[in-house]
């Protein structure tokens, strides 16, 4: 990679179709938590959940590499779990600008756990647990989509359950 150093590019410790293949996992995880919601006519949907998903694999990417680029020095200890610390706090950040309240009601909940959890998704793709964000986006859709038409019965059936009737 000489000739790319010469551009100003840096050799990566992860190869670089590695990175490429765990962002493209991010989106598409991203994607279906996000096609749910879309149809859903949630606040946030598809792109959003996408571009959270994405943008939680790469800051933790970024943040690996840096790692492992820079490595420690003397007295130094590098932290590279501090960065998916940052990620987390980010997006919890964003899911919470989608929570607001009318009335007596508070709207976008899901949404905000919704984009919370893509970010989640993109930190495992990152680091390389597919199986996990695989696994983790199905539960998703089913809590999201199963559940949604169970709830709806249930408050159809027995009129609306309050906190102390559980």
């Amino acid at each position: 990679m000489d000739t790319g150093n010469s551009f100003g590019l840096t050799d990566t410790y992860l190869p670089e179709h590695i990175i490429a293949i765990r962002l493209i996992i991010a989106s598409i995880c991203g994607a279906v938590i996000g096609f749910e919601r879309q149809i859903r006519t949630a606040e946030a949907g598809l792109r959003t959940h996408i571009l959270v998903s994405v943008a939680a694999a790469l800051f933790t990417i970024l943040a690996f590499e840096i790692f492992h680029t820079i490595g420690t020095g003397e007295g130094t200890q590098a932290d590279p779990i501090r960065a998916v610390e940052a990620v987390t706090a980010g997006i919890a950040f964003l899911g919470a600008g989608a929570i607001f309240r009318s009335g007596g009601t508070v709207q976008g909940l899901t949404t905000g756990a919704g984009m919370w959890l893509a970010g989640a998704v993109g930190v495992a793709c990152a680091l390389g647990f597919y199986t996990i964000a695989a696994g983790t986006t199905l539960l998703a859709v089913i809590v999201l989509a199963a559940l949604r038409a169970v709830s709806h019965q249930m408050v159809k059936k027995d009129g609306p359950v309050l906190p102390g009737d559980i």
